[in-house]
């Protein structure tokens, strides 16, 4: 490979391994952060800001992409992503640093989107496997490498420092991208449709409030939940009026073939049922098994080495197989790793989850590379980083719809367990301290009833996955592929 491709691997990397490592970083440096700004209270919006603002801000990175250039937009990206870092190491109070975690989403939104796009635009078929299998890696190389990075940058420094840490990788990065990546981008006048910008915000700032709302089941937060996503509904279909007489929409809805439109869905139901493995296998791990959150990780990481090993292997396979052939195999593994998770029950050995989540990893890695690819190819140059914006964003809402979705099931299965049980008074956001303290329910009926509610979540996760594998069977077997 030569040296500007592999320059451009490695400032795309990097790249995302800022915006991936910043998650589970802030996770490991909550506890400490709260207790130093006083702000148990608003904890969640740590998280939920800069969530927010890197969905919403997807589908515009894609087309301001496509209007002037990979490189820049990237870059203004990268930028406005560490001048949020520097500002959250700044913070002084929990306010200032839920706008600045923001800012930072607003930053991370371009490097979801753009990185995706420029590994299409530079790499062939074959490459293009490999090598979004690198970038898909770099994730679990995140979650692995953050706690412990967080941990030592906490304990030897201070919390501000994990925000710190991200400009010298975040300068390197940039440097990369404006010296080794070449555009011949055709300079003319052009029209930003700004209204539809931010009645699309509207519609996905509502939507995913309205989930992340209604989450914890509780009756005043369902009715808030109802009317926003009724409200996004609403957004959305003014945005669809809007930007079918836009000059230059934010979203071109050429873009929405049968092909694109089946692909993106079954990206957002895998994206959904991953994000509960991600969420509920280490808590099984640690909840239910008892080990501790080192041990968790390690079980876990089986899952990045399949998920490359699933990249290497289609590098070689992508342009002998059809896309639908490769698709569909992938669901059924999926499908088959999922199988396995009811099985789990409270004396279950490490090396079935290993076994489980290494499945799951080959699954997963080949569908979501394929599913990129696919959406790609189907575009010509001038509508690929709206494409790749479109699948991005679809990953972003199945994780969010479906972490909620999923959290609720949690819990209400939780609470009726115990009600089965005869026993009341049980919250599952406080399970263990009213266990321990109030109602005296034994660590293993506990135990017991995480198990019980986790089976319910896992087979959610096989009904979500057979549904993807229904889809992938009504994919074309042939379709136009572009440059």
């Amino acid at each position: 490979m030569e040296s500007m491709k592999r320059n451009i691997i490695i400032a795309t990397m990097v790249a995302m391994f800022l915006a991936a490592v910043e998650g589970t970083v802030v996770t490991i440096a909550v506890p400490t952060i709260i207790e130093d700004l006083n702000g148990f209270a608003l904890i969640s919006w740590v998280f939920s800001s800069y969530l927010l603002t890197s969905a919403v801000t997807t589908p515009i990175y894609g087309k301001l992409a496509d209007l002037y250039g990979r490189k820049n937009t990237l870059t203004a990206g990268i930028a406005i992503f560490l001048v949020g870092s520097f500002l959250c190491g700044l913070s002084q109070n929990i306010y200032s640093l839920i706008m600045f975690r923001a800012l930072q989403g607003i930053g991370a939104g371009s490097i979801f989107t753009i990185t995706y796009t420029i590994v299409g635009d530079v790499f062939s078929i074959s490459e293009r496997a490999k090598v979004q299998g690198w970038l898909s890696t770099v994730w679990g190389i995140a979650s692995l490498i953050g706690p412990f990075f967080g941990g030592f940058l906490i304990d030897t420094l201070s919390w501000h420092w994990i925000f710190f840490i991200n400009i010298p990788f975040g300068v390197v990065s940039i440097a990369l991208i404006q010296k080794n990546l070449q555009e011949n981008f055709e300079k003319r006048k052009r029209k930003i449709d700004y209204l539809g910008a931010v009645i699309l915000t509207a519609a996905i700032v509502l939507l995913l409030y309205g989930f992340l709302a209604g989450g914890d089941g509780k009756n005043e937060n369902i009715i808030l939940s109802v009317i926003c996503i009724v409200l996004s509904l609403i957004f959305l279909i003014l945005f669809y009026f809007k930007e079918k007489k836009s000059e230059e929409p934010i979203v071109p809805f050429e873009i929405f073939t049968r092909l694109n439109i089946i692909a993106n869905i079954i990206s957002f139901l895998e994206s959904a049922s991953l994000m509960a493995i991600d969420v509920y296998v280490p808590l099984y791990i640690q909840n239910v098994l008892g080990f501790g959150a080192t041990i968790s990780g390690l079980c876990m990481s089986p899952m990045s080495f399949t998920w490359l090993l699933s990249s290497i292997f289609l590098a070689k396979c992508i342009e002998k197989y059809r896309e639908k052939y490769i698709i569909l195999i992938c669901s059924i593994i999926v499908l088959v790793g999922s199988v396995l998770m009811p099985g789990f029950n409270i004396d279950s050995s490490l090396f079935l989850v290993m076994l489980c989540v290494s499945v799951l990893g080959f699954g997963f890695g080949g569908n979501f590379t394929t599913l990129t690819i696919v959406v790609q190819s189907s575009v010509g140059y001038f509508m690929r980083g709206a494409a790749t914006a479109s699948n991005s964003l679809l990953r972003n809402l199945g994780q969010t719809i479906g972490i909620s979705v999923f959290g609720s099931i949690f819990n209400l299965n939780i609470l009726r367990y115990f009600n089965n049980m005869g026993i009341s008074g049980i919250d599952s956001n406080n399970l263990y301290s009213n266990a321990a303290v109030h109602i005296k329910v034994p660590l293993q009926l506990v135990k017991e009833s995480l198990n019980s509610s986790l089976y319910v979540v896992f087979i959610g996760v096989i009904v979500l996955n057979v549904v993807s594998l229904l889809l992938s069977l009504f994919l074309p077997k042939d379709f136009k592929k572009c440059d």
